[in-house]
C-alpha cells in the first residue's frame, strides 16, 4: 500500500472531563499504525478548562497533536470545517471528542477506505449506547427520512466517526449545523457508489454533558429540506419555483374560465365571489414564482461561471508535463 498520511479531526466543547482521556486512547489506538498521522483538536469556545488540559497533553505527546482554537463557540459543524481545512493529511478521519466514539476503529475505517478506494467510510453505531426515546427512535426516523431523500443509502448518518479522502471532502462547504448530512453533501462531487458504511463500537457518555437534545429535531427537519433543495434543484432552481408558478397559474385559468362562463353563460354576478379574489391571488402568486424562478436561474448562471464547474471530474493519469497530453503526426 502507497504512503499515506491521516490527519484525525476533533471538534470539542467544555470536554475537560474527557480530552485527556481522549488523547490518550487515540495515541493507543493508533501507536502501531502503518501511516504518519496528525491530531487536531478544534475547540470550539470552550468555557472550561479543555483547551489547558490539551495543550498539556501536547507538550507530553508532541507537535503531531495540533490545537486550533476558535475565538467563540461557533458550533460543531463550524469547528468540524476548520479542523478540514487545517487538516493536512490525504486520509481525513473526524470524530466526537465525548469519547463515545472508539478511537481503535479508526485503522479499521482508514484500511477499508484505501484497500477499497473509496471517498467516504461511515461509522455505523450498530449498537447504540443512547437513550431509546430522545436519542434512538428520533435518530432511526430521521436516517431513513435523509436516506430517502437523499438516495445516499447509510443507516446511520448522525455518527461522526468517518473516513474521508481530503481532496473530496474539501470540495465542499460544511455551514449551519450540515455536519450530520456530510454523505449527502459529498454525494454532490462523487458517485454514491464510493460511499460506504462500517459498523463501530459505541460508548455511553461516562463524563461530561451532552450538547444534544430532542431540540434538534427541527433543525435537521429544516436542513434536510435545504439539502434536498440543494442536490435536486443546484443548477435548476428555475425548475423547482417555475414549477409552482405554473401549477398556481393554471388553478387560477381554470378559476378565471368558469367565472367566465358563470359571468357571460349563466348572467350572474361575479364581483362579490370568494373565487374571484382566489383566483387573483393565485395568479399572482403563480407570477412571483415563475419570475423568482427566473432570477433564480440568473444567479446560478453567475455562479457556475465565477465560482466553479456545474460537474466534478478528474483525469484518469494526469502528467506534469501538458506538451506531452497533444498527438502529433
Amino acid at each position: 500500500m502507497e504512503e499515506h498520511k491521516i490527519s484525525v479531526v476533533v471538534p470539542l466543547y467544555n470536554e475537560e472531563e474527557n480530552v485527556i482521556n481522549l488523547i490518550d486512547r487515540i495515541h493507543s489506538a493508533l501507536q502501531d499504525f502503518e501511516f504518519k498521522w496528525e491530531l487536531l483538536l478544534v475547540d470550539d469556545g470552550s468555557s472550561d478548562a479543555t483547551v489547558s488540559k490539551a495543550k498539556q497533553a501536547q507538550q507530553q505527546y508532541g507537535n503531531h497533536v495540533r490545537i486550533i482554537e476558535l475565538t467563540r463557540n461557533f458550533k460543531q459543524t463550524a469547528a468540524m470545517q476548520a479542523g478540514i481545512d487545517f487538516a493536512r493529511g490525504d486520509v481525513i478521519v473526524t470524530m466526537d471528542g465525548d469519547l463515545q466514539n472508539e478511537p481503535n476503529d479508526i485503522p479499521k475505517l482508514v484500511r477499508r477506505l484505501l484497500n477499497e478506494n473509496l471517498d467516504l467510510v461511515a461509522g455505523w453505531r450498530k449498537n447504540r449506547q443512547d437513550g431509546l426515546f430522545l436519542r434512538k427512535i428520533p435518530s432511526k426516523i430521521a436516517n431513513k427520512l435523509i436516506a430517502k431523500l437523499t438516495g445516499v443509502k447509510l443507516r446511520d448518518y448522525g455518527c461522526s466517526l468517518k473516513a474521508f479522502r481530503a481532496k473530496i471532502i474539501k470540495k465542499i462547504r460544511l455551514y449551519g449545523e450540515m455536519h450530520r448530512f456530510i454523505p449527502a453533501w459529498l454525494a454532490t462531487v462523487t458517485s454514491p457508489s464510493k460511499i460506504a458504511e462500517e459498523p463501530t463500537t459505541h460508548h455511553a457518555r461516562t463524563a461530561g454533558v451532552s450538547k444534544y437534545g430532542i431540540s434538534r429535531t427541527f433543525r435537521v427537519i429544516l436542513d434536510l429540506l435545504a439539502v434536498y433543495f440543494f442536490m435536486k434543484f443546484r443548477d435548476r432552481p428555475g425548475h423547482f419555483f417555475g414549477s409552482i408558478g405554473l401549477f398556481l397559474s393554471s388553478i387560477a385559468s381554470i378559476i378565471f374560465a368558469w367565472l367566465l362562463y358563470v359571468k357571460i353563460i349563466l348572467g350572474e354576478s361575479i364581483g362579490q365571489r370568494p373565487l374571484l379574489f382566489l383566483g387573483i391571488l393565485g395568479l399572482l402568486a403563480g407570477l412571483q414564482f415563475i419570475t423568482t424562478g427566473v432570477v433564480a436561474e440568473l444567479l446560478t448562471r453567475i455562479y457556475f461561471d465565477e465560482t466553479r464547474k456545474a460537474y466534478n471530474a478528474e483525469e484518469e493519469s494526469p502528467t506534469e508535463n501538458s506538451e506531452e497530453k497533444w498527438k502529433s503526426k
